[in-house]
């Protein structure tokens, strides 16, 4: 018995040292001195690091991800909410339909729903570049929102929305009184996916922007392509961190929530 767990806790280290040994990596050739990325780094430096807000490119496309991210999510958190309540409190004709249309945007390969976006949103429609990136990044997220929250309210007991109704609450009150509170958290990890999702977005992204308009993701592969230092390593340790930080905030918050309610 004591060597089954010797040996389960060997193959657990295995498998952190091949999900986290890349990341670590990647850490540690993030503060290379000289001019080429190479591991182990020669000489330690923040140079690149600096570099990073010395590249106006890296600014203006960090900004332009974080808007349409976040105005994307926004909309696509508007539809999804009731479109997954609707698919999981009701039974109606067509349900099924309705929800593979729904998760439809996860099945198909990205490459092909760029090109799609790119033929009937950008060029049919002439559509502007932003709108099209909002429109496009709505769609892809989605699913992500309407899958997340509807396994949340799998869990959720409707006998207390309808004891709410038999007491004379309104139907839209019990919806953002008992229903969305009670959801809470799984509403705030479909937004975190999503929002992960679309900042990360490349094969879509990249046939819906045009001249002086691109994405963060997009501008870092253009770097990499023409450039061989590791400042495209400082920024994956930078989102890192604040994927991190972002993530343990949200945490700290939902479980502040949780004890002032108690």
């Amino acid at each position: 018995m004591q060597e089954k767990n010797r040996g389960l806790a060997l193959f657990t280290f295995l498998v952190f040292v091949f999900l986290l040994g890349p990341l670590l990596i990647i850490s540690i050739t993030s503060f290379e001195g000289g001019s080429i990325l190479k591991f182990p780094p020669e000489e330690y430096s923040f140079k690149w690091y600096e570099n990073i807000f010395k590249v106006e490119m890296f600014l203006s496309t960090f900004k332009t991800s974080i808007i349409v991210s976040i105005a994307g999510n926004i909309l696509a958190l508007l539809l999804g909410v009731p479109a997954a309540y609707a698919l999981s409190r009701f039974d109606f004709a067509g349900k099924g339909i309705i929800n593979g249309i729904f998760v439809s945007p996860i099945l198909i390969p990205g490459i092909v729903l760029g090109f799609s976006f790119l033929r009937y949103i950008v060029v049919a429609y002439e559509l502007p570049i932003y709108t099209s990136l909002f429109i496009g990044h709505t769609v892809i997220m989605l699913p992500f929102i309407i899958r997340v929250i509807s396994s949340s309210l799998t869990n959720f007991d409707f006998s207390i929305e309808e004891a709410a109704l038999s007491l004379g609450a309104s139907r839209i009150g019990t919806f953002f009184f008992i229903v969305i509170p009670n959801i809470k958290s799984g509403i705030i990890a479909a937004v975190m996916i999503a929002f992960l999702e679309s900042f990360n977005n490349v094969d879509i992204s990249v046939y819906m922007t045009g001249p002086g308009v691109s994405t963060f993701p997009i501008q870092m592969l253009l770097y990499v392509e023409n450039y061989f230092d590791p400042t495209v390593a400082a920024i994956s340790v930078l989102l890192m961190i604040i994927t991190a930080l972002f993530m343990f905030i949200v945490e700290r918050l939902m479980g502040l929530s949780y004890f002032t309610k108690r």
